[in-house]
């Protein structure tokens, strides 16, 4: 009987699972079986065994054959539910079945640094040819945990995300493969140092050029908190995971414009779960995971024994095909090529092949992952360039970074080498003219006469003092714009009137001639994106590219090829990013601008795409490069992972451009949150924001429905930033083309080929 009992709660185990995945509801008559279950457990001595039996045989077809419609006819949204619940399996299950030995780095359960991300250096047993070849790695992860309270449902702080960078490094120095598990429903909103945003893009600024293999697989995959260990050169996702750049949740509360406070409805939530495109078909057929592991019926468990066995079969392929495409002995590439047309990729390695690389092999791994990134979301934005007009694009590239090579790596640095040896030995021979000279000097000061102190003589012409012209300073704005706004006939009180004693504000006084600063405290009024456009550039020496790239609708989202239509009329422009090249005092530069008036400058495949080539543009012409952030609301979700990889993909543009001895300049104005700023924008060493504007990762709401906490109403204020030192200074718009070219001039490399 006691064998039966525990059969009966298993089979109860099952039907609460059901449960949770159907949302509590009814489906297939599952509160009628539960209640059967609870019936034959509080009276099991009420029937003979074998009735016993045979209502526990029932009992587990029913259930058997619901699980298999249930599989059959799964949601994405019942795959989140999948994801969520207690029973999934968790990062220490993984590192307790699929690795031999571990030790855990940094603390171990409550008493670690965060205990939602755990780093454990592990070894992993490989078979080739039936033999057993033990390998170390380091494992790093998110950990959600069975219910556990301290592990914050895998949510990590942003000292979790600086403690997995800092084991990325220890991996690196030992030239290990690092293996990653994403179990996050996304990062914890925290602005303080390091700060969520920040650390996040330290992160993937740092992934982009590890010199080790690295291999990552999703379990639940939650926008920037999965990006902040997800950039690797292989991306497995389980059949039963999702990826999303956001919950359906926080989707349907955008999409229904939902009231804080306010329940959003169920109905909204499944259909934004499956416009976002989250499972892992989806995002195979999309191109942003590279193999999917095939999970058992509704989802692997916590004692899903096969199920570990087969991660240990696919992470142990996954990091010999990262290695195998590495290395330097060319029989092994050509085996691997030739495995590939056969499709039998699968198949176990025939040889021993060494996870550790020389430096060759890990150049060739750099390469091939930053191709990886760069080709990655291609499919995401209109406009490409027909085959002919790529090859002369190729054509015209190359003729350029051959030039420029010439002229400033050539040319230039030859030129500087002959100037440091004259100056050289004009210093020597200064001082040695000087030592022979010195006796007469004195001799010459002893007989010379102390001159008069008369006063200086005043230039006049016919008797009168020459006035002279005041001559106007070129770096005051080039004043080619005035705001609309100044049209209107009109006064606006400044939001700081109650504590600064501001008066009533002119509108004529305060678009034009204030230039939207409230002369008595500073206060920075929005401008339009047209004002910067030509108030501090100078004049016509702005020259627009990639003009042809539009934003689209890649996954068929519903509304959104209206909302891109209306943005594209009232902008005049394809996508949320000018990209141009411009002149600040002559100074030819390069420049990003997201503005608010297209989609609140949120980030798609289209914007991602001309942020790359501007950085591209930059690193070929040796030209510095400026991302100003008018305004951006972070990620499209519209796009969906397509989106949310612009995080990796634009990180490694811009580490590559950096690398290259570029000058990278953020300013940031207005509104600017979310995934640029925990990526691309957030990675740069030099970020300076506009009086007013507000930077952070996530806005006042949504920390407050996250956390539960109501934050001070200057949080995400740039000077706090600014005293968390996420920005290294705050400018006055009035003074930005000043502050711009002093930093052009005083920031970088002084090998830059303007200085």
């Amino acid at each position: 009987m006691i064998e039966l009992l525990k059969a009966l709660l298993k089979i109860e185990e099952r039907i609460n699972y059901l449960i949770q995945i159907k949302d509590f509801t009814n489906w297939g008559n599952l509160f009628e079986f539960r209640d059967s279950c609870t019936n034959l457990k509080q009276n099991p001595y009420e029937c003979t065994e074998e009735q016993f039996r045979m209502e526990i045989r029932k009992l587990d077809e029913s259930i058997s054959f619901l699980e298999e419609r249930a599989e059959e006819q799964l949601t994405p949204m019942e795959r989140v539910r999948i994801v969520r619940t207690v029973e999934r399996f968790s990062l220490k299950d993984i590192l307790e079945n699929v690795y031999e030995d571990y030790t855990e780095l940094g603390g171990q359960e409550d008493a670690n640094i965060d205990p939602a991300m755990v780093c454990a250096k592990a070894t992993i047993v490989r078979k080739i040819k039936g033999k057993p070849y033990t390998a170390t790695v380091m494992v790093i992860g998110q950990e959600t945990g069975h219910g556990e309270e301290f592990r914050n449902g895998g949510s990590c702080h942003p000292e979790g995300n600086e403690k997995a960078l800092r084991y990325m490094k220890v991996a690196e120095t030992e030239g290990i493969p690092i293996h990653f598990y994403i179990f996050t429903p996304g990062s914890f909103p925290v602005e303080e140092y390091p700060g969520a945003a920040q650390q996040i893009a330290r992160n993937i600024y740092a992934m982009t050029k590890l010199r080790v293999p690295t291999v990552s697989m999703i379990s639940e995959g939650g926008s920037g908190g999965a990006e902040a260990i997800g950039l690797t050169d292989f991306r497995l996702m389980c059949s039963h995971g999702y990826y999303s750049v956001i919950s359906p949740e926080g989707a349907a509360a955008i999409e229904g414009k939902i009231k804080e406070g306010e329940k959003v409805p169920k109905e909204l939530i499944e259909v934004c779960a499956d416009r976002l495109k989250l499972t892992a078909v989806d995002n195979r057929t999309l191109g942003t995971i590279d193999a999917i592991v095939k999970e058992p019926q509704l989802g692997a468990r916590h004692d899903d024994f096969a199920f570990f066995a087969q991660i240990r079969s696919e992470i142990t392929r996954a990091t010999d095909k990262v290695v195998l495409s590495s290395k330097s002995f060319k029989t092994f590439r050509d085996w691997e090529n030739k495995r590939r047309k056969k499709k039998t990729e699968r198949k176990d390695l025939a040889v021993d092949i060494p996870w550790d690389l020389n430096q060759d092999e890990q150049r060739r791994l750099l390469v091939l992952r930053s191709k990886k990134y760069r080709e990655m979301a291609m499919i995401g934005f209109g406009g490409q360039p027909a085959s002919t007009e790529t090859f002369f694009k190729q054509f015209q590239e190359k003729s350029e970074k051959m030039y420029y090579n010439l002229r400033y790596d050539v040319v230039k640095n030859s030129h500087k080498q002959v100037k440091k040896l004259a100056r050289d030995f004009s210093g020597e021979s200064s001082m040695l003219f000087k030592q022979l000279t010195s006796p007469l000097s004195t001799v010459k000061g002893y007989f010379s006469k102390s001159t008069s102190n008369k006063p200086p003589r005043q230039i006049t012409y016919n008797g009168a003092p020459i006035v002279t012209t005041p001559i106007l300073d070129p770096l005051d704005l080039t004043d080619t714009y005035t705001s609309p706004r100044a049209n209107e006939d009109r006064t606006v009180s400044c939001p700081n009137s109650a504590t600064h004693g501001c008066k009533d504000l002119w509108m004529p006084d305060l678009f034009g001639e204030f230039g939207g600063v409230c002369e008595n405290c500073g206060y920075h009024f929005p401008m339009e994106h047209k004002w910067y456009l030509r108030n501090i550039f100078d004049s016509n020496s702005i020259f627009y590219f990639g003009t042809d790239i539009a934003s689209g609708n890649p996954l068929g989202y519903t509304g959104l090829n209206e909302r891109l239509e209306h943005s594209k009329k009232l902008t005049g422009r394809k996508a949320g990013n000018m990209t141009f090249v411009a002149n600040v005092m002559d100074i030819k530069i390069v420049v990003s601008m997201l503005y608010r008036d297209f989609r609140s400058g949120t980030v798609g495949a289209a914007e991602g795409e001309k942020f790359v080539q501007a950085c591209e543009l930059a690193k070929r012409k040796k030209r510095p490069l400026l991302s100003y952030v008018h305004t951006t609301g972070g990620i499209r979700i519209q796009e969906g992972t397509l989106g949310v990889t612009q995080m990796p993909k634009c990180t490694m543009a811009v580490r590559e451009y950096i690398d290259a001895g570029g000058l990278y300049i953020v300013v940031y104005d207005n509104n600017s949150y979310a995934g640029p700023v925990a990526s691309f924008l957030g990675c740069s060493p030099y970020q300076f924001a506009i009086r007013s504007s507000r930077v952070g990762f996530a806005g006042p709401r949504v920390i407050r429905e996250t956390t539960g906490i109501d934050i001070p109403p200057d949080y995400h204020s740039s000077r706090n930033a600014l005293k968390r030192g996420h920005i290294q200074g705050i400018w006055d718009r009035r003074d930005f083309r000043r502050n711009l070219h002093k930093s052009l001039m005083t920031m970088g490399s002084p090998n830059l080929y303007y200085r």
